[in-house]
């Protein structure tokens, strides 16, 4: 089972993937997939000369049953190489596939990561904050008491010299940023990732003093990942 990275958003897909992850993705005939319509059109951008009906794709994502994942595994049971793939990044990392990863583990089936875009790891990058200890913690509460006790809690953790690592649904990006520059301490550093990899990309790091006296960044509804640690 190859573990295909996706793209994270509309580039040409020899900017940000390997040739091998792209030669792997064209040549599978099976695939388990998030969305097989976003997985499609993926697919297509890939350019692999042959119809996209004659692909086979099954869906994993939160709505399928736990008592189901055994069974996705049938191809590659059967001798075939499958793919896993979600809608953006990496699969198993902010994303679903972790339980037929493990699910292929105890089947006998070789599980290949092949390389690709990670925004968690690339915003780590562009950081410049301590990636010998960080944490990610996906989607932190929405509602605003329990969001600002999340906040707390990590500030705690990110002033001891852990950097940490959060996402937010991209139409509530400015309400995530106005409750860290509330809850959190004036001289942890706050950073922003944005469109990684895309031409649109920024990252934007700063005190959370600065970004409290500075213009608000235009994030709006657009993909970011956030960091908090030590300044």
């Amino acid at each position: 089972m190859y573990v295909v990275p996706s793209l994270l958003g509309v580039v040409p897909p020899a900017e940000v993937l390997p040739q091998r992850t792209i030669e792997v993705a064209r040549r599978l005939s099976h695939f388990v997939v998030e969305t097989p319509r976003i997985a499609r059109q993926f697919l297509r951008s890939l350019d692999a000369g042959r119809p996209l009906q004659s692909i086979a794709m099954a869906e994993l994502n939160e709505h399928t049953p736990p008592g189901r994942i055994p069974e996705l595994l049938a191809p590659a049971l059967e001798g075939h190489d499958l793919g896993l793939l979600t809608d953006a990044g990496c699969p198993g990392i902010a994303d679903p596939g972790a339980p037929l990863i493990a699910a292929a583990h105890r089947a006998g089936i070789r599980v290949v990561p092949l390389v690709g875009p990670c925004a968690v790891l690339l915003a780590l990058m562009a950081s410049g904050l301590d990636g010998q200890a960080f944490a990610f913690h996906g989607y932190l509460p929405p509602k605003p008491v329990p969001r600002a006790d999340a906040l707390r809690a990590l500030d705690r953790s990110a002033a001891g010299g852990v950097t940490q690592l959060f996402i937010e649904t991209p139409y509530r990006n400015d309400a995530m940023i106005a409750a860290v520059l509330s809850a959190c301490r004036p001289a942890l550093s706050f950073c922003v990732a944005i469109d990684l990899t895309l031409p649109t990309e920024q990252v934007v790091c700063r005190s959370v003093a600065a970004w409290r006296s500075a213009p608000r960044v235009p994030v709006g509804k657009r993909p970011a990942i956030f960091l908090l640690g030590k300044g």
